[in-house]
């Protein structure tokens, strides 16, 4: 059931009409979802830290949801300038940003391109800065709304969830039209351009499970970004980690950044 105090509008900025689910009151985080994903995916999340006291910001990506703008000739600049847009019309001071799997390099292109928008970054299964090129063809794999289910939920077990996880959930909430925009977006960017995301405080989630990010590669924001940078473990899940462990996660936002906003 959606809580009767979460709402939905549509934002427009120039040519972009960003699709906006809002709840709750308090410092404000905004929620970026993983690639070719709808913001749904953060319901059990973004319901637990409203109740915690945050005001939770969810903007839609490009071709998700009802959210619409170009496509082609794009590069995370401008998704994070969709960001941007929600974040100036809300008013309301500098901002958590929280991705999840490609949202976290949106968020640390925010904090690059729009630095005084942003308190600090939570990553969320965020893949370290080079993992196995395969797992891309297992991602599209994934989200390829024309293969058989059998074979999309092979590649969900493979790349998305725990061993033991329910992967079925899954096999919806997928958005063709972002999946591409991101792909485009991201070759269109150099790494280095958004990897440092300036000098802001760091919250790494880490899935137990992740492909993404394997064991030897667990603290490399640490190693990276010394005392800016937070490094915790969520075991029990992998890369679809609000799904499989929603609960700790809300546990650990809520703990990190109630901290942040009082420091910064």
């Amino acid at each position: 059931m959606i809580d009767p105090a979460r709402t939905r509008e549509i934002i427009r900025e120039g040519n972009v009409s960003i699709d906006l689910i809002a709840e709750g009151q308090g410092p404000l985080i905004v929620m970026l979802p993983s690639r070719g994903r709808g913001s749904e995916d953060f319901d059990e999340v973004a319901a637990g830290i409203a109740r915690a006291g945050f005001r939770v910001l969810r903007p839609q990506p490009r071709g998700a949801g009802r959210s619409t703008g170009p496509l082609d000739g794009i590069r995370l600049q401008d998704l994070a300038g969709d960001v941007a847009a929600v974040l100036a019309r809300e008013d309301a001071g500098p901002a958590i940003i929280a991705g999840h799997a490609f949202g976290s390099w949106v968020a640390r292109m925010v904090a690059t391109d729009h630095p005084h928008l942003v308190r600090c970054i939570v990553l969320m299964a965020a893949a370290s800065r080079a993992y196995p090129v395969g797992l891309r063809g297992v991602v599209e794999a994934a989200g390829d709304l024309a293969l058989p289910d059998d074979e999309r939920l092979q590649a969900l077990r493979r790349a998305f969830f725990a061993p033991g996880s329910d992967p079925s959930s899954w096999l919806d909430g997928w958005a063709p039209d972002a999946i591409r925009a991101q792909a485009v977006a991201v070759a269109a960017t150099p790494q280095a351009t958004y990897w440092p995301a300036r000098d802001v405080p760091l919250l790494d989630l880490v899935a137990e499970h992740d492909p993404f990010k394997p064991r030897e590669r667990w603290y490399e924001t640490a190693e990276d970004f010394g005392a800016r940078a937070t490094v915790k473990l969520i075991a029990g899940a992998s890369h679809a980690l609000l799904s499989e462990q929603p609960q700790a996660v809300v546990d650990a936002i809520v703990e990190w950044t109630q901290g942040q906003t009082h420091t910064r």
